[in-house]
């Protein structure tokens, strides 16, 4: 457990966006353009997600990138000219899955951290969910919403304000909810696992649920995602609708 009182301010961690993958369910639009780059309502999705963060007080940005990742930096360089600044960590000549890009970019995030997906559009109070986590003492947190099977497969038993099972593939009964896509960790939570290697994040977070280490955060509010056609369309609608006219 960590002391709460030894805890930087929820309002002054980075933020990690997991933006490697190759976005393969977005072909052919993904061929030659990255998923944080898919236009939405006019603009790339990247820029929503800075509004998003930035309404928080979250300026600190830490990339995780691969897959054309050059294409990122080109467009948004160091963050400034959108009022954030923004780091850049590649995974090199090979892909190293959503746990590996945040080990390989820890140098750069420090020992406390928000961690969001590249392709989540999560309209909520950021700022709350790191105020609980640093007050668990944890060394991770997932935030979860009662899904069941709604937008996707629920894959997470939370029952009495915890974590109880986080699994993909082997699902019990119990799983109402999912993975909302936002989460904070310590660095500490990836000790033990090799650098530059391939690293499923929900391999981490499945081990922490193991040992007792893994909070969670229940979130009211559906969220929304670019990572399908089908999602795409929808966040597209609902961001054109919310535009000033």
């Amino acid at each position: 457990m960590v002391s709460a009182e030894t805890s930087s301010p929820s309002s002054v961690l980075p933020v990690a966006i997991l933006a490697g993958g190759l976005a393969t369910r977005l072909r052919p639009i993904t061929e030659k353009v990255p998923k944080l780059l898919v236009e939405v309502a006019g603009e790339p999705f990247f820029t929503h997600q800075i509004r998003l963060l930035k309404a928080a007080g979250l300026t600190r940005l830490v990339l995780c990138v691969g897959y054309l990742g050059e294409k990122i930096v080109e467009l948004y360089g160091d963050g400034s000219a959108h009022g954030v600044h923004i780091d850049y960590s590649f995974d090199g000549p090979k892909l190293l899955g959503t746990g590996g890009a945040l080990i390989q970019a820890l140098p750069k995030l420090g020992d406390t951290f928000y961690v969001l997906y590249g392709d989540s559009y999560l309209p909520v109070d950021y700022r709350a969910v790191g105020d609980f986590f640093q007050r668990s003492g944890q060394l991770g947190l997932m935030t979860v919403y009662e899904n069941r099977e709604l937008y996707d497969a629920s894959n997470v038993w939370f029952e009495g304000g915890r974590i109880k099972l986080y699994e993909k593939k082997n699902k019990v009964p119990q799983m109402h909810h999912i993975d909302y896509g936002l989460g904070v960790f310590r660095a500490a939570a990836f000790a033990g696992y090799p650098r530059d290697a391939v690293v499923d994040l929900a391999e981490v977070q499945k081990a922490l649920v193991a040992r007792g280490e893994l909070a969670g955060y229940e979130m009211h509010q559906r969220f929304y995602e670019i990572g399908s056609p089908a999602g795409l369309t929808e966040l597209d609608t609902l961001l054109r609708a919310q535009a000033p006219r």
